[in-house]
Parts: structure tokens; sequence; C-alpha cells
């Protein structure tokens, strides 16, 4: 047997010693067996360079520690998920998707939704070449030569692979890990991690991969976020291909076909998450056609057609020592409790939100109480219930103040909430505008630049954003010329906006994005809106008084409307709202393939915003397929079915 043909042999022979012993938990030979072959491979490679396969599995070994992350696109947005916490929620949830849908009856799958770190993994003709983090969900890290210290990742797929898949998945280190990992960190003085997530998370954000290796994480992949060739039809078709491909899929999971099925397996995982080797720290429930799915849409940062039902929030006791205030970018002021540091669900935290008065009332909070506090969700703290009996009488009554503690302004009652109402607090202003480049999609001026603008008396408010000239920034110290090009190059850049966009970066008290799209649905245009009464707005689909109210007194007060007449004035264009009986009504598309210059959310964005919608897969009533560069098999099926083909240029055109 010549050498290549050995070192396949020994390669093959290493990765199913390997599936067995990280997927399996099966060791099929003792470790010395195992490292005796690894060596005569890495021999043979040594030897005879040319033979060398990068994808081996002997190559799961430390590099030279990477001196930073690379950024990495994602060709597919990565969505977080919103959540549920009762099953009045996960009721309303259905009511919800199946009024979109058009549907009767859906089926689900659920599975369980781990304590980790989200991971994307991409494989080209069988081979693992990139993985990255979920980031802000458009751009995540390159952490590819960490990921390879992972060996429940495969590095070549099984046989029958496509040539191109991405994968994702949860990064996680078992409780079995972390505990060893905190006791050793303990004995040497080190810091410890709160719980398997901050574990997990910090060992792959490591430079030097040979501590990522140290850290024995796992890995469990959950969904195919696009792949070439035949489409896996629902969700659970999904979960056996990849475990096909050679990854580790947990198998506690279900296809339901009501809420009452989904309630009895949160139900049954609730029971065995205890003894789990993993975190779990609540169920995903998604919608299991794949056609549907996609149909349903996004909704803000999350897929309409799936949802978190989260376990009830771990609560443990603590004592009030201060309550002060926060000024939101609205103005309003919310109370905020602190307390030492105290350990609950998994992490340590020294305040909670009192939300308003009307909660510090009706709980009885005052400074010096034994309180319960949660975290909701296990991410927001919040203080739920008092312990009147641990009191001392020493304890002490908490009034709002009645002027701003950020700009000392006054501060006035509307409803149960207190607003600062000076228009130049500056702690309203950085948050506005932070709120405003965010909205408007100014990626380039992030919190830090600009205080920097408003400290330098640049900026008072959003709009003179838009006054703004490279020479103002460039002789900013630590700006430089280029950085100040692509600053105000990425300000103009952005002139043009939709009106849902535009509605939603103005800060209306109530109005997120969700609203801020139906209020431009209904009126169109802004003046329309302006000028309509409560009555109008109230009668917008999912509207209701106080939001109604909130939108109708905005434009009845004087600063507001002159601020949106200055944001006019410096050159700010509003698209008119397209109405969803646009060229595209009763039209559906199916999107193959990469676009040339559109990422598919933004494809889907148009067809939609043009009354058309998106499925998962083509059928005789599907009317149009995209097609870009590499298109997978709807590209055939449309062939096959004589459904109409479009390139990304055809597409623009209908669109203008």
């Amino acid at each position: 047997m010549n050498p290549k043909e050995r070192a396949e042999k020994l390669r093959q022979q290493i990765t199913e010693l390997r599936h067995e012993y990280h997927v399996q938990n099966n060791p099929a030979v003792t470790d010395e067996v195992y490292d005796s072959l690894s060596r005569e491979l890495e021999a043979l490679e040594r030897a005879h360079p040319e033979i060398a396969d990068p994808n081996s599995a002997i190559h799961r070994v430390a590099g030279a520690p990477l001196p930073f992350f690379q950024k990495v696109k994602h060709r597919e947005r990565m969505l977080s998920l919103d959540n549920a916490f009762s099953e009045d929620e996960l009721r309303a949830w259905e009511k919800r998707i199946a009024k979109i849908a058009k549907v009767s009856q859906f089926e689900y799958f659920c599975e369980l939704k781990f304590d980790g770190l989200a991971i994307s993994l991409v494989y080209e003709n069988g081979k693992f070449i990139r993985g990255a983090t979920r980031g802000d969900g458009f751009i995540g890290e390159d952490i590819t030569e960490n990921l390879k210290m992972i060996g429940t990742i495969p590095l070549v797929l099984a046989k029958s692979f496509p040539s191109y898949i991405e994968v994702r998945g949860e990064a996680i280190m078992k409780k079995s890990v972390w505990k060893k990992l905190n006791a050793e960190n303990k004995k040497n003085g080190l810091p410890e991690f709160a719980n398997t997530r901050n574990a997990a998370a910090g060992s792959l954000r490591q430079l030097d991969s040979a501590l990522t290796k140290e850290r024995h994480l796992d890995f469990f992949a959950y969904e195919i976020s696009e792949i070439k060739g035949a489409q896996p039809k629902t969700h659970s078709e999904k979960h056996a291909l990849l475990r096909k491909l050679g990854f580790v899929v947990d198998g506690l999971d279900l296809v339901a076909h009501s809420i009452d099925e989904i309630l009895g397996f949160i139900k049954r995982v609730a029971e065995e998450r205890e003894k789990l080797p993993f975190g779990t720290d609540g169920v995903v429930i998604s919608v299991n056609d794949v056609g549907v799915f996609e149909e349903l849409g996004v909704a803000g940062k999350a897929p309409r057609g799936m949802i978190a039902y989260k376990y009830p929030a771990e609560r443990a006791t603590t004592v009030i020592t201060d309550i002060t205030v926060s000024v939101g970018r609205t103005g309003v002021l919310t109370p905020v409790a602190h307390f030492p540091p105290t350990l609950v669900a998994g992490s340590t935290v020294s305040k909670a939100t009192l939300h308003n008065m009307d909660q510090i009332n009706r709980l009885d909070v005052r400074i010096g109480d034994t309180v319960v506090i949660e975290k909701a969700g296990d991410v927001i703290p919040a203080v739920i219930e008092v312990l009147p009996k641990m009191r001392t009488g020493k304890e002490k009554k908490f009034k709002m103040p009645a002027k701003c503690p950020i700009c000392g302004g006054a501060v006035e009652q509307k409803d149960i909430f207190y607003y600062c109402v000076d228009p130049n607090c500056e702690a309203k202003n950085l948050r506005s505008l932070g709120h405003f480049v965010n909205a408007f999609e100014i990626y380039e001026i992030g919190p830090k630049v600009l205080e920097r603008l408003s400290d330098e008396g640049l900026i008072t408010d959003a709009a003179d954003l838009f006054t703004l000239e490279v020479s103002d920034l460039s002789g900013l110290e630590r700006f430089g010329e280029k950085s100040a090009e692509n600053i105000i190059s990425s300000i103009a850049s952005h002139r043009t906006i939709p009106l849902w966009r535009f509605l939603y970066s103005l800060g209306i008290l109530h109005v997120g994005e969700e609203t801020a799209r139906d209020l431009a649905a209904h009126f169109g245009m802004l003046p329309k809106l302006m000028k309509a009464s409560q009555e109008q707005i109230e009668s917008v689909p999912n509207i209701g008084p106080i939001v109604s109210k909130s939108v109708y007194d905005y434009f009845r007060t004087k600063l507001h409307i002159e601020y949106v007449q200055k944001l006019l004035s410096v050159g700010i264009k509003i698209e008119k709202a397209k109405k969803t009986e646009g060229i595209f009504s009763g039209k559906t598309f199916v999107i193959t393939g990469t676009l040339p210059s559109l990422s598919r959310d933004e494809a889907k964005e148009k067809i939609i915003s043009a009354g058309g919608k998106v499925s998962g897969s083509v059928s005789k009533n599907t009317s149009y397929v995209l097609v870009g560069e590499n298109p997978g098999s709807k590209f055939d099926d449309a062939t096959r079915l004589g459904v109409k083909t479009l390139s990304e240029a055809e597409f623009l055109k209908l669109v203008k």
C-alpha cells in the first residue's frame, strides 16, 4: 500500500474512532491505540507533504495564536427568538401565526434550547471551511481554528454530502467540564465562570486555540441555514439529514400537532433538565413545514414561526441598599434597586429594575428591605416581592425626584410614568442619538463617536449629523482623514429611508419596529399620519388606545414637530410606504442561489413590501423563482414545473 492510500485509510479509521468517542460516547479502542494511529499518520504527512490533508482529524491541534478575529458576514442573518413564559403566551403565538398563514392547524417541532453559544459552520464539498459566531446577526467573528478543537464538529462530512451547506447550532460546555474547570481556576486563584454559557463563550473567544482545546467543548447541530441540492421539507427532516452528515443532534425532541402536546413535552423536559449533562433553559418550538415557516417571515429580529418557551426564572433574596433613577431615550425615569452582588440564575447581579412608581407602591418596596429578585427569562433582573417580616424599622420609603438626576431639568408625571421634560437633557439626547443611528442603519457611528461629537458641540440632535463635513471630524484628535470620510460617506448614503424606519427613529413612546411598520403601511405618507386624529390612528390593526394617544400627542407637540421639520430640511428623504396590494399581490416567490447585490433578507423585504409572499419550496402555485449564482434544486423544480424564473436584474426592474 503506497503512502497516499495508507494515509487515506488512517484518516478514515481515525475519523470513525473520533466519531465513536466524541459523538457516540462509546470509545472502541484505548487511547494508546488511537494515539498510535495518529502518530503514524502524522509521520506519513511529514514525510510526504504532498498527501497532507488540512481537514484530517489529526489537525485538531492548536496552531499559532491568532492576533485577532476576522469579521464574517453571514449569508443568511442569524436571528434571535421571541420568548414565551406561559401557556397563554404560547396559545397567543399560535393565534398570531395562524392569522398570518391562514392555516387552521400546524405541525410543530419541539427541541431543547441549549445554554451555549450560537455558531455557524460552512462546508464546501464536504469539508469544513469556516465557522463564525452569531455576532450582531449580520456580522460575526471568524473562529474557525478554535472550532476545529471541538471533537463533535466534523471536519469532513459523511458520504452523500451536498456541495455547499451552512449548519447552525450551539457550542456548549457540559456541566461536569464546567465544574472541573471552576475547581481548577479556584485552586489556581483564577476567576470562576458564572455558568456553562459564559464558560463556552469564553473558551471559543481565545486567540490561542490551544486554550480552546483544553476546555473540551461540544457542539449540537439544530438548523440548516442554506444547502445546495435536495431541500428538506420539514425541520424534523433537517435534523435527520444533520445526523446522516455526522453531526450530533440531541434526541430529546418531538413532532407535535397541538399546543397541548407541546405543553406535555415542556413538562417532560422540565422533569429531566436537571439530569441532562448540559445546560438548557427552555424549549424551542418551530412550525415544522419549512415552506410555511418561511412564508411567516420575520418580525424585528425573530422569525414568526419559531418561539422559545423559557422555564420559570430562578429566584434569590437580597437586601436593597439604595434606589437610584436611570433616564431613558424618551426621558422616562426608571427606578433601579441596588444590592450586594447576588447569584441568581447562574450569574451574579447587583441591581434590578423596579419598573415604575406603581410597581414600587404595589410591592411597598423600601430602601433596606429584604426582597426576592428573579431574572425574567434568565436575562433581566427584577424585584418581584418584599419580605416585610425581615424589616427592622430603619427602612426608608422612596420618592421619585422632582428634578432629573442627569440634567437637573423638571420632571413631570404622565399616567404611571415620570419624565424629564428638558429637551436638552444629555442622557435623553445620547440615548436618542444611539437609537436614531441604529434605526437609520448608520452602523459606522457608535456610542463613543456620538458622545465625542456631542461633547465637541458638533451635534445637538440627530439632524445635525447630516450637516457634518469631513473637515469637522478630521480635525479632531484620534480622527483620521480616512475615518472621517467613511463616517460622512455613511451618513450621506442613508439620507433616503423608508417611512417605517423614519417613524421608528423618532423614538415615539410605545412605537417599536412592528408598530412603525403598521403605521407606515396604513398611512403611506408622513403628512397623513401627522394630521391623523387619535381615532384614525387607533383604527390601524394591532394599535390600541395607549399607542394611538402616544403617537397623536407626539405630532401635536411643538418641539417634536420642529424636530421632524429639521430632519426634512437637512435632506432626509422619506420613501412612500408601499401598500401590501402592490405589483406582487397574490404572487408567491421562491429564492435560490446567491444574489449579486441583494441579501435574501433584502430581497424578501422588497417582495413583501410589494404585496407578495416568499415560500421555501417550489410548487405549481409558485409565481416566480428568483435565481442567483449557484442555484440549488429549486431551479430544477422551476424548470420542471414551468415556473417563470427571474434574475436579480429582472427582479429589480419589476420592483422599481
